[in-house]
């Protein structure tokens, strides 16, 4: 078992746990994102709520939270103990909505700061507004409200916590934070609802981490008060929690609305004996604190692989996702290459306007047609791969998380290829243009220089026609030699691939953006073990 004395080595370790916990995101929903997001809450809760602080500070105050489904009577138990009314309660449900916790006053300043709970406000009520039930105050959200109470014995804290089935999504997950800063959990159920599943979850939790555990059966009928006692207690023997401290409250007028809040002192009486004697006993004190210590920072040991497997989870379905994307554009990609060794690019109005040239079509309607052929072309190769990147993400839960995949290109994807195809013919025209400025003719040459827009035509021809447009390129040689017409062959080949790949490559990355932006590495996994290990040599 893990005492509470300085240990700094161990503390560190609970640190560097704590950063490598924080550091995990789960942002694509597979089947078990749900539970493994609650345990990275609940490990920060545990670590950041009460382990960290009970390492640094062993001699603080004992925190009792007072934790139960809907109606349970938790705010009139606390009330009760306290002796005078601190917390609200009542028939309208959710009744509990700022937590209150309250101390004996010299320990106020054990929780006045943020030493635990450090995300919620510390706020105050003046006793005379609790002496008017009816000048209630908006609750706020996101506080405690720290009261001081000299009935409530030195070293000791009880903290009345929301429903933990609350209709309040809100409510829900701060009971369940609150619970996770408890030294002693007191699980408070009722004569009518003890076996419902909300108080057993909780009290599973609580032998799963080992916690100094007390329930309350309250609101026990007489007539059925020793039969619903046996019934509770067998099933707390069957679950494996006979041993755990267990309070009887009979149903009294105090009970229900319109009672006074307050119990008869002799109802509660052995339920704060119970507590004070941990609190004010030494040996009691270290072994109520230590154990839920040990207990949590045991359970570390199967919570933190599971932790780390549901990271290990998301970087596969994230590889996944992304080959999916890789494999569809790559094979689209070869496809487009293969169609422009055969001169796929030489049809409809391009293949007229070729045949038609030059007596009937100029050169600038030659290369109209032939850019915008090409654009066709890259346009049904992203529609393909967007459709075979739909196919493969169908299959993954994973997948939801990045939005919709488009059934093919829309009006943006179109004019983002229109832009990049005229960016080629452009670049080609200009490397044509040069080539033709730089040949040389001799005075007896019959044949004369082209001009830069004839020979930028006769090169696309060339280039994207295949075996159909061989004659393009054979009268490119004769207007500007062979190994002129060789060069620009060679230049504008490489252009044609390299304006192809960046298509390709600027949709393949946008389709990728979304699921590159969770940044979803496999760092954490790695870094979660290590930690683990380092704990596990410090315990």
């Amino acid at each position: 078992m893990v005492t509470l004395d300085e240990r700094p080595q161990l503390l560190d370790a609970l640190s560097a746990l704590r950063d490598r916990v924080a550091a995990v995101r789960l942002p694509l929903p597979l089947p078990g994102t749900p539970r493994a997001r609650q345990t990275r809450a609940e490990l920060l809760a545990q670590l950041d709520d009460y382990l960290v602080p009970r390492l640094k500070d062993p001699e603080a105050p004992l925190l009792a939270v007072v934790g139960g489904s809907t109606g349970a009577g938790k705010s009139t138990l606390v009330n009760s103990l306290v002796g005078r009314r601190v917390s609200e309660s009542g028939v309208i449900r959710p009744t509990t909505r700022t937590p209150v916790l309250v101390c004996h006053p010299e320990d106020h300043h054990w929780f006045a700061g943020l030493r635990v709970l450090p995300q919620l406000t510390r706020v105050w009520l003046p006793q005379a507004e609790w002496d008017h039930p009816a000048d209630e105050t908006p609750p706020q959200e996101n506080a405690l409200r720290v009261e001081t109470a000299a009935s409530v014995p030195r070293g000791l804290a009880l903290l009345d916590a929301p429903d933990i089935d609350s209709l309040v999504v809100e409510n829900r997950l701060l009971a369940a934070e609150l619970i996770c800063a408890a030294d002693i959990w007191v699980m408070v159920t009722t004569g009518s609802r003890y076996a419902d599943a909300v108080p057993w979850h909780m009290l599973r939790t609580a032998k799963e981490y080992d916690a100094t555990l007390v329930t309350v059966l309250d609101r026990v009928p007489h007539q059925v008060i020793g039969e619903v006692s046996r019934q509770y207690e067998a099933l707390l023997d069957k679950a494996g929690l006979g041993g755990v401290p267990r309070f009887t409250i009979p149903e009294l007028p105090e009970s229900t609305a319109g009672g006074t809040g307050l119990l008869p002192d002799s109802a509660v009486a052995a339920l704060r004996g119970w507590l004070a004697h941990r609190a004010e006993d030494p040996a009691a004190r270290q072994q109520a604190a230590d154990r839920t210590a040990s207990g949590i920072i045991d359970s570390l040991d199967a919570r933190l692989p599971e932790l780390a497997g549901a990271v290990a989870a998301q970087y596969a379905a994230a590889g996944r996702l992304g080959r999916a994307v890789e494999a569809a554009y790559r094979t689209q990609g070869k496809r487009v290459r293969e169609q422009l060794a055969r001169g796929t690019v030489l049809a409809g109005d391009a293949r007229t306007r070729w045949r038609a040239y030059p007596r009937d079509s100029t050169a600038d309607e030659l290369l109209d047609a032939l850019t915008e052929s090409l654009a066709a072309l890259l346009h049904c190769a992203v529609s393909a791969a967007e459709e075979r990147v739909r196919d493969a993400w169908r299959r993954e839960p994973a997948a939801t998380a990045l939005g919709p995949v488009r059934p093919g290109c829309d009006r943006d994807t179109a004019e983002r290829i229109g832009v990049e195809v005229r960016r080629w013919r452009r670049v080609l025209e200009e490397v044509a243009e040069e080539e033709v400025r730089d040949v040389e003719r001799p005075a007896s040459s019959r044949v004369a220089v082209p001009d830069a827009d004839t020979a930028a035509a006769l090169l696309a021809a060339s280039l994207l026609g295949g075996r159909r447009a061989r004659p393009a390129g054979e009268r490119l040689a004769e207007l500007l030699g062979a190994r002129v017409a060789l060069r620009l062959r060679d230049t504008g080949g490489a252009l044609v691939l390299t304006y192809v790949d960046r298509v390709l490559h600027t949709e393949r990355d946008r389709r990728l953006a979304p699921l590159e932006a969770l940044d979803v590495t496999p760092e954490p996994q790695a870094e979660l073990i290590a930690a683990l290990s380092v704990l596990q040599k410090e315990k």
